[in-house]
């Protein structure tokens, strides 16, 4: 009897063991999650343009050929500045000399029978009224007169060519500026059938520096004052970025725009001037110019990180006083910095979470933590 007792504690021990196991332990409540968040910022923001381009000379001379000639000498040390009137090239004068004394010589016999002529016609005139001579010989030395006559001016005009012929062959800088490379060597004949291109010289203080302009930013430009179209520009303190990255010292204006639209690119070609007394820029250069259009008052600024897009359709995580996350459709203006204008949807001095985006959803509570500040303010490094 004792030993059935024994049996039964022991299977009510057991019994208890398992249903002590079998049972769930008790959930612990998760806190909410961290998120790191930003107030909705209220500042003027300037709004720029970015234009990349490259850079030529306010004027660029192609130097040609304009007679045929061996060339004699190069008289330049190529890359280096030149004067206007400098002698850049001399092609071989003799044979263009000789063809000047040809001409010469044409000229003096052309005058020689228009004065046989001339005479003829002053004896004949006289000797037809006595009826000495027949009409048709004086109309004859009048004929010979008049050919005689022609056959000067085109002999002028063949020593007039051959003096310009002559004094082609001295080439010299039509215009100040750096001259390039000389594309042809002493010996070399130029000038055969075509008029050979020799170097090309480059007026470069101003530099001229191309850009491109989409149609929807020069519509986005001009609709702001319409009257302007065509008017000279005012805008000014245009700064242009090199490719090492450094900011040229002097401050460029813009300069002209073209009439139309390039069809093939959608962009509108224009030319800012930058002075160049340093010589730092030289043609062909690439970099890129800010223009400054419009400063925003009392714009809204969000971290872009806190900006999600999805389908064209921009949203933040708002984290209102009760650290409810509620997600809001917004709609934003340029990027500034690291920073997004965002124009409707926000109100100053709410809070947007920055970090921890993929940890929330709309509705939950969560801890806020202060972001860490941007490790540049707002003042208007890029606008798209």
């Amino acid at each position: 009897m004792e030993a059935d007792r024994v049996l039964m504690l022991v299977a009510a021990a057991m019994a208890a063991a398992l249903n002590a196991a079998c049972e769930k332990p008790a959930a612990v409540a998760l806190p909410p999650p961290e998120v790191y968040v930003a107030a909705v910022v209220q500042k003027d923001v300037p709004v720029y343009l970015d234009l990349v381009g490259q850079t030529q000379g306010f004027q660029d001379v192609d130097i040609r050929a304009r007679v045929e000639g061996f060339l004699d000498s190069v008289n330049f040390r190529e890359g280096s500045f030149v004067r206007k009137g400098d002698l850049l090239y001399q092609i071989d004068p003799k044979p263009l000399t000789a063809v000047l004394a040809q001409t010469r010589a044409d000229q003096a016999t052309a005058q020689a029978r228009l004065e046989k002529a001339s005479n003829d016609v002053a004896r004949y005139t006289p000797l037809v009224a006595k009826q000495a001579v027949s009409q048709k010989e004086l109309d004859d030395a009048r004929a010979a007169q008049d050919a005689a006559r022609s056959q000067v001016e085109a002999a002028k005009a063949a020593v007039e060519k051959a003096t310009l012929d002559l004094g082609y062959a001295r080439i010299a800088a039509p215009i100040s500026g750096l001259i390039g490379t000389t594309l042809v060597k002493p010996g070399s004949l130029v000038g055969r059938g075509e008029s050979t291109q020799l170097t090309t010289v480059s007026t470069i203080d101003p530099m001229i520096f191309r850009v491109a302009v989409t149609e929807a930013d020069y519509l986005r430009i001009i609709k702001r004052d319409p009257s302007r179209a065509g008017a000279e520009s005012r805008a000014t303190g245009i700064e242009l970025t090199l490719a090492d990255g450094t900011v040229h010292p002097h401050t460029g204006r813009l300069g002209p725009v073209e009439r139309q639209v390039n069809a093939a690119t959608g962009t509108l070609g224009v030319q800012i001037l930058f002075p160049n007394p340093d010589s730092v820029l030289r043609p062909g250069q690439y970099g890129r110019a800010r223009i400054l259009l419009d400063t925003r008052a009392a714009a809204l600024l969000v971290p872009q990180r806190s900006v999600q897009e999805l389908q064209s359709l921009f949203s933040v995580a708002v984290v209102d006083a009760d650290n409810k996350v509620a997600f809001r459709n917004v709609k934003v203006g340029p990027r500034v910095e690291s920073f997004w204008v965002i124009e409707e949807g926000l109100k100053p001095g709410e809070r947007v979470v920055v970090e921890g985006l993929q940890r929330i959803r709309d509705g939950l509570t969560v801890t806020p933590k202060p972001a860490p500040a941007p490790g540049a303010a707002a003042s208007g490094d890029k606008a798209t």
